[in-house]
């Protein structure tokens, strides 16, 4: 027996990421797994069909995933491949059910298993599944590098026998996992590092990766580990205290989301127009609508002498990478259901039960942790 895996090739736009990588060819089939996967899937990074190797490659989706158990995807599918699906097998994708009502209803009408990998919860056995950090660590990264792209001066500090010149101030809001990389990225490459969260307990983590930390004495640390939403109160006292480092700086980077919600505004226009000459925002919250009142999601815009860089899908950008830990994640989360050649899923095991957005026609929801 085996269990048949498709994998699809990505249509999305900005997408560049594959939900497979050569390296786990092996492993998968060592599960168990017979791989089928659309051709062509890898060419945005440059993988051809030939390096997958024991992988059969299908032209057309539909045929590709009518006979599949398991169907592997970055974005969620058309849905026309919903539709070719077989009742009652698996999908593991991104889903972000808000802004899919249609493709959810889709799957129950279909009773289709649907694992969203942002559903994953944030719990320490999961974390070797956790695609959302995964990327966000690449996007944080990437952030200080498309920054650096659009100032005119350099980030460390140089000394010639001209003079020295430098270091750049760079201030990062919002001290998940992609601002603590865009920290850690900056102060590799000699940047004076400030860090704003209004979670105080992020305050040690930006001090160990050599960054100072904005002190604002609002708290407002929220569930799952996510910042909470801000009063009118708390943000005028925040701003308050922002404003001097925000105008001070040469390259801001946010990386403020609420999953479900608009990203939260922590830089206003009036704070924009104080900025100095040549000063760089980058946006990691385009998706949401960003941080800063004047972002243009997926534009490139100046406002006066500042320029704000809003990219969106920014994991995307570093497709090789992004590709490689995303199918890592998701090879750990099926390795959770694939026994003995079959699948099966425990309904006992948090981290399937949290993950499931749909099963046998109807919505999942996590089962409530023990006391």
């Amino acid at each position: 027996m085996y269990v048949n895996i498709a994998i699809l090739k990505e249509t999305k736009p900005h997408e560049r990421r594959v939900a497979l990588v050569p390296s786990l060819v092996p492993k998968l089939v060592k599960l168990g797994a017979r791989l089928h996967m659309q051709a062509g899937a890898g060419e945005a990074i440059k993988l051809a069909d030939a390096t997958f190797k024991d992988v059969a490659i299908v032209k057309d989706r539909h045929t590709l995933v009518k006979d599949a158990d398991v169907v592997l995807c970055v974005q969620p599918p058309a849905l026309d491949v919903i539709d070719a699906m077989k009742e009652g097998s698996i999908l593991i994708c991104f889903v972000y059910a808000h802004k899919e009502p249609a493709l959810v209803q889709r799957l129950l009408d279909r009773k289709i298993t649907c694992f969203a990998m942002e559903r994953l919860p944030r719990i320490t056995r999961a974390q070797s599944m956790d695609a959302l950090s995964s990327q966000s660590a690449l996007a944080g990264y990437y952030a200080v590098q498309l920054g650096a792209t659009h100032l005119a001066r350099i980030l460390p500090k140089l000394t010639t026998a001209a003079g020295a010149i430098g270091p750049a101030k760079v201030l990062v809001m919002g001290l998940g996992v992609a601002g603590l990389e865009a920290i850690a990225t900056a102060h590799r490459l000699g940047a004076v590092v400030e860090g704003y969260d209004v979670r105080p307990e992020t305050k040690e983590q930006a001090l160990s990766l050599g960054a100072t930390f904005v002190e604002t004495g609002v708290d407002a640390r929220g569930k799952g580990g996510y910042a909470r939403e801000l009063g009118a109160d708390e943000k005028s006292k925040v701003a308050a205290v922002l404003t001097d480092h925000i105008q001070a700086a040469d390259l801001v980077i946010t990386t403020a989301a609420i999953p479900g919600h608009p990203s939260p505004k922590l830089i206003d226009k009036v704070q924009v127009a104080g900025m100095k000459a040549g000063a760089v925002i980058v946006d990691l919250s385009a998706e949401g609508g960003g941080n800063c009142e004047d972002t243009v999601p997926g534009e490139t815009i100046r406002v006066g002498p500042v320029t704000i860089v809003a990219p969106l899908n920014v994991p995307s950008l570093l497709g090789e990478d992004a590709s490689t830990l995303y199918a890592k994640n998701q090879f750990n989360l099926l390795a959770l259901m694939l026994k003995d050649n079959v699948v099966t899923i425990d309904w006992d095991d948090e981290i399937l039960a949290g993950t499931a957005l749909t099963h046998a026609g109807r919505m999942m929801e996590p089962k409530p942790k023990a006391a």
